[in-house]
């Protein structure tokens, strides 16, 4: 008898453990399947931007945080790439969600010109343009060139071979009647340009930036900087043939000894997604953004610049529907 209710009781304890078990095993099955779900319902976005000492880096990461806030289900995050063609590259193959990119990069995208020539990029939609990055023309007071005309016979900084400053000097010296057989070219970057401009081995640089810009800083530091102006006559035939250029005014006294305002045409940064966003998100993306400005102003002073009123000067591409719902509000 006594055997009997021993193995009985040992049989009640392992059923009671099994149940234990049993339960302890649906709980986290339950808990697996939920997490599941709650990844299912989050909606990655991803934020190409450019190096992280740049301009687009803190204020792609302003935008991941004001996404991650405002709209609910979207985990957004900003990442450091290598700007606008490779951010183009990225859209392209799924990469990334959103990018920062120059107009003008963008419409070559598009349209499969300069640098994607034969391999245009199907699908770019704009979200909204954001600043301008003006094209500085720079030399030295001693060289006496005043003027683009005068840089006939000069070497000249056009820009790194293939890059978006290359194609807007090429195009600006085009709409002002000179080639590059009118000029000695030096393919070289800003840093490069500005080293060489105070050594003397150029006579002027095209610099693609928002001012007033490092480079040119640089040289104004010990030497006397002019900025060549682009005429409103260059400016006005150079936009009836690229849609992505607007006219722009250097302050004076953005440079030291910069006496007056300077005219000259710029490129707008921008937010590039592709077609395949959803178009309710779109819109969300578009109008957290644009409800949270002061957020982009403390991230970077360029944020002051960004305003729902300008955001589609500029624009070179077709804006995505969801944008477009947003900004015809």
């Amino acid at each position: 008898m006594k055997l009997f209710k021993r193995g009985f009781l040992v049989l009640a304890i392992f059923s009671l453990l099994a149940m234990l078990l049993t339960g302890c095993g649906a709980k986290q099955q339950a808990g697996e399947n939920n997490e599941q779900s709650e990844q299912a319902e989050k909606v990655f976005v991803n934020i190409a931007t450019g190096g992280t000492a740049g301009v687009y880096y803190p204020l792609g990461g302003a935008m991941a945080e004001i996404l991650n806030k405002n709209i609910d289900g979207v985990n957004a995050t900003a990442q450091s790439t290598g700007a606008s063609v490779a951010n183009i590259n990225m859209l392209k193959d799924g990469s990334v969600q959103m990018a920062f990119v120059q107009n003008d990069i963008a419409y070559y995208a598009a349209n499969g010109t300069e640098m994607f020539k034969d391999q245009k990029v199907e699908g770019l939609k704009g979200l909204a343009t954001l600043y301008p990055e003006t094209i500085q023309i720079v030399t030295l007071d001693k060289t006496g060139i005043n003027s683009i005309a005068d840089l006939k016979g000069k070497r000249v900084a056009v820009g790194a071979a293939g890059s978006g400053t290359e194609a807007n000097a090429r195009q600006i010296l085009n709409a002002s009647d000179i080639t590059y057989d009118d000029i000695t070219v030096q393919y070289l970057s800003f840093a490069e340009a500005a080293s060489n401009l105070k050594d003397g081995n150029v006579d002027a640089a095209f610099v693609t930036a928002g001012f007033p810009t490092a480079a040119i800083q640089d040289i104004a530091a010990q030497h006397n900087v002019v900025l060549l102006p682009v005429p409103g006559d260059v400016a006005d035939k150079l936009m009836q043939d690229y849609s992505f250029y607007t006219k722009v005014t250097i302050p004076a006294g953005t440079y030291p000894k910069q006496d007056s305002d300077v005219e000259a045409v710029s490129v707008m940064s921008m937010l590039a997604v592709t077609d395949a966003m959803d178009e309710q998100l779109a819109y969300n993306i578009a109008k957290a953004i644009y409800s949270n400005l002061d957020a982009l102003k403390a991230a970077h002073s360029v944020g002051a610049m960004i305003t729902k009123e300008k955001a589609q000067e500029g624009m070179s591409i077709p804006l995505h529907p969801g944008a477009e719902k947003f900004f015809n509000e």
